[in-house]
């Protein structure tokens, strides 16, 4: 038996298995993706962290000056020390980050999804001082992709969009 029949033998079941599950396509007509492309207002502190995270849920929900849609995140982030030399010097850092949001549906103010989400990145500071501070802002950079990629995926398999 050729290997492409094999694979389709395989994949056979588990097509079916999603199917059963009630598996929708984010994106297909009528899905949450759809749904929410270009219709989402956002609330997010004015800081650096929430100009990233703003910046990198409009690249997933679009952007609009006026939606149907209003989604209010505030996001923290802390340091904590990772590698600690014997002279008490810390050589690795970790930004844990955190977001809590609500998505809200304009017409009624009715809460559509809500949650929090919580992610870290890593940071060397070995370097000169000027290298780990362009360290730390790629660290903070990346880790607001990461928990706008995390609020979009709850976001779209959790919201009730129905009412």
């Amino acid at each position: 038996m050729s290997s492409s029949k094999r694979r389709f033998l395989l994949a056979l079941p588990l097509a079916v298995l999603v199917a059963a599950c009630g598996f929708e396509p984010v994106y297909a007509p009528g899905g949450t993706g759809a749904a929410l492309r270009g219709q989402v207002e956002f609330d997010i502190p004015d800081t650096r962290d929430g100009y990233l995270l703003t910046r990198n849920l409009e690249e997933r929900l679009g952007r609009t000056q006026v939606g149907s849609y209003h989604l209010s995140v505030k996001p923290s982030v802390t340091s904590e020390g990772q590698a600690v030399t014997k002279s008490g010097d810390i050589t690795r850092f970790s930004l844990v980050g955190r977001a809590s949001y609500v998505l809200r549906r304009v017409s009624d103010e009715s809460i559509v999804a809500s949650g929090t989400v919580e992610n870290f990145t890593g940071y060397s500071a070995t370097g000169t001082t000027v290298e780990t501070l362009a360290s730390q802002d790629d660290a903070r950079d990346r880790l607001m992709v990461i928990l706008a990629d995390q609020i979009t995926a709850r976001i779209y398999s959790t919201a009730d969009l129905s009412g």
